[in-house]
């Protein structure tokens, strides 16, 4: 009986911690594009509910796509068929999206995602946009299939630096997490 309660009492306070947050849907495991694809629509239909402004829906279905894409092709906790694990969360609080995604990185993949993260941190708007365009130009395919221009598309979409951390999970692996908001009120009247 006590297992029990104390199970029951565990869930509640899950609960009660990802109503106070505002989060709207919180997944850990495997990131399929069938996944991915259930995701956005769900993200869609749950803003169009709220009939949140179309520019921010579009915001944060870029930035999801973007970052769930960026977990499935670079997670170093690949699964049969390369897909991806991690842990994805899509939430709003007060004006403000937020999409956190989190997956094992490897210690050799650590500093280069890092300083691509600072790279990106630490350009302009205009900076941003060249990188972009430079990328699509001449960019090379990385050996897990990405072309680098996630991060640099993110940070042109929503103008603010990307949040994130390195915690380490032992010595030769990194839990990387990536936190991106998305002001409904900064994008509510663009477009």
């Amino acid at each position: 009986m006590n297992l029990t309660f104390n199970f029951i009492k565990s869930v509640s306070n899950i609960y009660d911690e990802m109503i106070e947050n505002g989060f709207s849907l919180v997944y850990l495991g495997e990131f399929s594009h069938e996944i991915t694809k259930m995701f956005t629509q769900m993200a869609e239909s749950d803003m169009e509910k709220n009939s949140e402004e179309r520019s921010v829906q579009r915001k944060v279905y870029h930035v999801m796509v973007e970052t769930l894409q960026n977990m499935n092709k670079h997670s170093d906790e690949i699964k049969d068929g390369n897909i991806g694990n991690g842990l994805f969360i899509i939430g709003k609080k007060q004006d403000t999206y937020y999409i956190i995604t989190s997956n094992k990185v490897a210690e050799q993949h650590k500093e280069p995602l890092e300083r691509a993260l600072n790279q990106v941190n630490a350009a302009t708007k205009e900076e941003l946009n060249q990188m972009y365009r430079k990328q699509i130009r001449e960019g090379k395919l990385s050996d897990k299939g990405g072309a680098g221009l996630g991060l640099i598309d993110i940070a042109r979409k929503i103008g603010e630096p990307l949040n994130y951390q390195f915690l380490q999970l032992d010595e030769s692996n990194y839990f990387f997490i990536l936190k991106v908001e998305i002001n409904a009120k900064k994008f509510g009247k663009e477009n």
